[in-house]
């Protein structure tokens, strides 16, 4: 790792469009409670096709329309941070792929802050 990148964990949850906590999406739920905890970012990518435990395809194919497509959900901070808000995926997760992955982050010029900081409290 140079001196100009900070070393992070990915949480990476993967989970079905239409699976639902407290009456909205799951994926949303994954997400505020992230920035609630005050986790450095997280962001929600719609996938267009995959399977899961069940090996059933889902599509957004126009022939082979799917509403349950998969999501991931990818939350970035320091390893502490991210591993704390781990029992908390755990409680809204009951299925679905969780994992996690070490990565750098690059500050990006201008960008105003400094990406994942160790002293943030």
């Amino acid at each position: 790792m140079t001196a100009s990148t900070t070393g992070a964990l990915r949480l990476t949850v993967l989970v079905g469009e239409c699976d639902t906590c407290r009456h909205r999406p799951l994926y949303s739920e994954i997400v505020h409670r992230a920035h609630a905890a005050g986790l450095a970012g997280a962001s929600v990518f719609r996938g267009i096709e995959g399977f899961g435990a069940s090996s059933l395809v889902h599509t957004s194919r126009l022939l082979s329309l799917s509403e349950d497509l998969p999501v991931a959900v990818v939350v970035v901070d320091t390893e502490e941070r991210v591993r704390a808000f781990l029992p908390e995926v755990d409680a809204l997760v009951p299925e679905g792929l969780v994992f996690l992955e070490r990565c750098e982050i690059v500050p990006r010029p201008g960008s105003g802050d400094d990406a994942v900081r160790e002293d943030r409290g």
